[in-house]
């Protein structure tokens, strides 16, 4: 059975979505969305599926914490982030993806909303992503940048000839 927002701790019902710790069952939506999105390679989604099910494995003392964003209870969309070892205060922002159909909703928006306040409440200080320079990201460089983000680095033919890897930061 899937929680809802209000019977979660520490869970940020929004005026149309809420968010709420990962649970099982929200695995098969969040591999839904991810393929649904055609922005990502198989190994990159099984990539995606480690992190997630190791986030659900440790729960809350785990490295990867993991969130979904409900609407009308059924998951849309995902974040997951930890911090960064060997740093004090830098947290990487390791994936954040909503179901194609649930795009431009602000369900995104209040992901990253979410998982920033949690970082701050931990005592972040720097948020780090990387993401594809490729131009069907476009709309993903954007979404960061939209909401306070800053390109910080970019490293030519990273994820192949043609495809940079884009990294985006943003001081807490």
């Amino acid at each position: 059975m899937t929680p809802t927002c209000a019977a979660e701790p520490g869970a940020t019902p929004r005026a149309e979505a809420c968010i709420r710790r990962t649970v099982p069952a929200d695995r098969a939506p969040i591999l839904a969305a991810l393929e649904a999105t055609g922005l990502f390679r198989a190994n990159e989604i099984d990539i995606a599926l480690e992190v997630l099910d190791d986030a659900l494995a440790h729960g809350p003392a785990g490295h990867y914490q993991s969130f979904t964003a409900a609407l009308d209870e059924e998951p849309v969309g995902w974040v997951c982030f930890g911090p960064t070892p060997c740093t004090v205060g830098t947290f990487d922002l390791y994936w954040i993806v909503v179901a194609p159909s649930r795009q431009r909703l602000s369900v995104g928006r209040r992901l990253m909303r979410h998982a920033e306040d949690l970082i701050a409440a931990r005592r972040g200080r720097l948020v780090v992503m990387e993401t594809s320079g490729a131009p069907q990201y476009e709309p993903t460089r954007q979404f960061y940048l939209n909401v306070g983000y800053h390109e910080a680095a970019r490293v030519a033919d990273y994820y192949e000839p043609g495809d940079d890897k884009v990294t985006y930061v943003k001081f807490m």
